[in-house]
């Protein structure tokens, strides 16, 4: 996602709500941060390097495309060891849906989950 802050406008009776992306990408990343199996989510350097300048980063691992009122995420997952892929990666899109959907009534037309790592348990 561009540093550009796009903003999603719904109509409603009394006037318009906008929506940032970077509201609609922090939502998705809690979501896939809750589903058990996941260690963390993947980001690109520039988004560390924001990080370590005191810039926090809510959407970290997480790219979404817009078409109209429609969404796509693509989610950088990195996994715990021992977890079964295909498992947690139906656990976060279903997880990633339901945030998304019920928190901006937007809808999701894919979750992509990209496994990127693997982390090992924490004790």
């Amino acid at each position: 996602m561009s540093d550009a802050k796009d903003y999603l406008v719904q109509s409603v009776d009394r006037g318009t709500v906008n929506i940032s992306e970077d509201v609609v990408a922090a939502i998705a990343a809690l979501a896939v941060s809750e589903v058990e199996g996941v260690s963390g989510l993947s980001s690109s350097f520039t988004a560390d390097l924001k990080e370590m300048l005191g810039r926090k980063n809510m959407s970290k691992g997480v790219e979404l495309t817009m078409e109209e009122d429609m969404v796509r995420v693509e989610a950088f997952v990195i996994i715990t060891y021992g977890y079964e892929i295909p498992a947690v990666a139906a656990a976060i899109q279903e997880n990633v849906i339901s945030a998304v959907e019920g928190m901006t009534g937007l809808k999701v037309a894919a979750v992509n989950v990209d496994i990127v790592g693997i982390s090992q348990p924490k004790a």
